[in-house]
């Protein structure tokens, strides 16, 4: 890992810790903010815990900030809308940018990016309708994995085994307000790499007992295992870093983001998903991965927070 590029608490200046939102992630995002707020204070940082719940502007304009830590997950925080709002003042940001934070949030998007690139990614098929589900069956089989496009922390994810539950899961999925697609389901090993400022961590291998890597499983069970090393040899977890930031690349994501892959059982990596704002909470896989790495969770926020900086 590179040198940290500031040295003087002083030199980021006042900074705002953007956490809460209205998204479905808001509970995790508040959680997230406090042990960054906490963190940056225990470094000497004059930093200031903002909980975000209606007006961004207005409470970036009543009082002077010098740069932002983001720690807002999900819609309106995450998608490229709270980017956008922060180039317009002029306030300087941890993470990425507008394009690559709206492609990130919407899932579909940033497959098609990562098929373009020939990156390998679960075939999946748009649900519109029930009127979609038998072609769906017919193209992609069973069991399945159906998901709301825009939404993160596998909120409005299930599985379906069979054409009863699919129909359940497209309902379920439907309830956010944003396109809905079915993804083959991946037999293998689960992994997640964390990219820090273009430097991939150590990769963490998830297992869970439940039947997929749920909410529930990644902020409250106490049966998921993280193993971090990994258990892969030296030579493949070095290809699935390269791979991870060889995603973000694709994508133009910039600081940090953590990036969720499958080993299928041809041994073939599939990409899954990008998170630009991933979790910082006492359950969250990028404070596990850098620790791997020697780096502890005061020194994480740190490298994150110079982000912030062009």
């Amino acid at each position: 890992m590179k040198p940290l590029m500031i040295s003087n608490p002083a030199d980021f200046g006042r900074v705002a810790v953007l956490m809460g939102g209205v998204a479905a992630e808001r509970e995790v995002s508040l959680r997230s903010g406090a042990a960054v707020y906490a963190a940056l204070q225990r470094s000497g940082v004059q930093a200031v815990a903002l909980d975000v719940t209606d007006n961004v502007i207005a409470a970036l304009q009543a009082q002077p900030f010098d740069r932002v830590f983001n720690i807002i997950h999900g819609r309106g925080g995450e998608d490229g809308v709270l980017q956008g709002v922060l180039e317009t003042l002029h306030i300087p940001y941890t993470g990425s940018g507008v394009a690559a934070s709206a492609l990130s949030m919407d899932k579909l998007r940033t497959k098609l990016c990562w098929q373009g690139a020939q990156l390998n990614t679960p075939a999946w098929m748009l649900l519109k309708s029930p009127a979609d589900l038998e072609s769906c069956i017919a193209s992609l089989g069973f069991p399945l994995m159906v998901k709301p496009a825009q939404e993160g922390s596998s909120i409005g994810m299930s599985k379906a085994n069979t054409p009863a539950e699919l129909l359940v899961a497209l309902q379920t999925a439907a309830q956010y307000h944003c396109d809905v697609y079915a993804e083959a389901w991946v037999t293998g090993a689960e992994y997640t790499v964390a990219v820090l400022n273009g430097e991939a961590l150590p990769v963490i291998r998830l297992e869970t007992p439940h039947s997929f890597y749920d909410y529930e499983a990644k902020y409250k069970a106490n049966t998921t295992k993280y193993h971090c090393p990994c258990g892969l040899s030296a030579d493949k977890e070095q290809a699935l870093q390269d791979l991870a930031i060889q995603a973000c690349d694709v994508i133009g994501i910039r600081g940090w983001a953590r990036v969720d892959v499958f080993i299928d059982q041809q041994g073939a990596a599939q990409l899954i998903e990008v998170n630009t704002v991933p979790g910082m909470t006492d359950h969250s896989l990028v404070p596990m991965a850098a620790k791997q790495q020697s780096i502890e969770f005061d020194e994480l926020v740190w490298r994150i927070l110079e982000t912030s900086f062009d």
